[in-house]
């Protein structure tokens, strides 16, 4: 273990894990309000950032107008992909709709090569790139106390996702909108019954995260650049969604943080295979944490009675 960078690893660890936070939480959200684990998720983020960037550098329109445009056409496509796409399976099996959003998937990433190509591009700094911060570490190494240096993209990227998934559980938790998405989750029947327009439950779900998606993608591109790949960033997501658990919004940056950690530690090392299977990392801490918790961390723990 390379303990001179030990922090240095870890702690840029945990704030990469901010965007990727982001898009676990939008997959929870239609997961609560529709029962669907969306594989379309990657290549919504794809595609907003994509639109941001557009919109920003090719019609030079200002940065943050760009961004809520770029929201705004996610919001509709999330829309339009319920409508259309989704609700047309009502009633069918489970496998079928998840494979719709597998092709939703793959036809969101051909649009994508078609409008914009593969060239991967500079996106816009959101952030300032100079002036990064410094922290001086209680520890100390050959006499020298360990300094960490946070770029400031990493750090408001974090806190931009820790705002973010504040305020969708506050949406949940506080407003008759979010009480009526929760109540459609538990059960959809019975949620129309008493009044509830789950049609328009389901589409507002699928628009909120649309808008998640793209709000992450735009983070990722400011720190690492937009290119076609940015969609296998789902990837990442898909073990933090079922580690902090598929109903818990919370445990989205919770488990984010988790692998962020886990995957600081492993960068720290100085064995080159270690290295090189970070990529493996998130799923080694999901299977070790299922076998213990197989609902995740927070997840519930559902009991049925025959």
């Amino acid at each position: 273990m390379n303990w001179q960078l030990l922090p240095q690893f870890v702690v840029t660890g945990i704030l990469s894990a901010g965007p990727i936070a982001l898009v676990a939480l939008g997959l929870i959200l239609i997961f609560k309000a529709t029962s669907i684990f969306n594989f379309a998720q990657g290549h919504l983020l794809l595609l907003g950032a994509l639109v941001t960037w557009w919109f920003a550098a090719e019609k030079g329109l200002p940065l943050w107008l760009a961004i809520v445009l770029a929201l705004g056409i996610a919001a509709l496509v999330g829309f339009l992909i319920e409508r259309f796409a989704l609700r047309p399976m009502t009633g069918q099996p489970l496998l079928s709709i998840i494979l719709m959003t597998l092709g939703l998937g793959e036809a969101l990433q051909g649009l994508a090569l078609l409008l914009f190509g593969p060239t991967e591009r500079n996106f816009p700094q959101i952030f300032p790139p100079a002036s990064p911060y410094k922290i001086t570490t209680p520890f100390v190494y050959d006499g020298k106390a360990i300094v960490v240096i946070l770029k400031q993209d990493l750090v408001w990227s974090f806190i931009v996702a820790v705002v973010g998934v504040i305020l969708i559980t506050a949406l949940f938790q506080w407003t008759r909108t979010g009480l009526a998405m929760r109540a459609t989750a538990e059960d959809h029947e019975l949620a129309q019954g008493i009044g509830i327009r789950i049609r328009r439950i389901f589409g507002l779900s699928w628009a909120l995260s649309g808008m998640l998606a793209t709000a992450g993608g735009i983070l990722l591109a400011t720190s690492s650049g937009l290119d076609l790949s940015l969609s296998v960033v789902v990837l990442s997501a898909f073990p933090v969604v079922l580690l902090g658990g598929l109903e818990s919004m919370p445990g989205s940056i919770i488990g984010a943080i988790i692998i962020g950690l886990a995957a600081g530690f492993v960068s720290a090392s100085k064995a080159q295979f270690v290295r090189d299977s970070a990529e493996v990392v998130p799923y080694v801490v999901l299977m070790l944490v299922l076998l213990v918790r197989p609902e995740g961390l927070f997840g519930l723990k559902r009991i049925e009675r025959i």
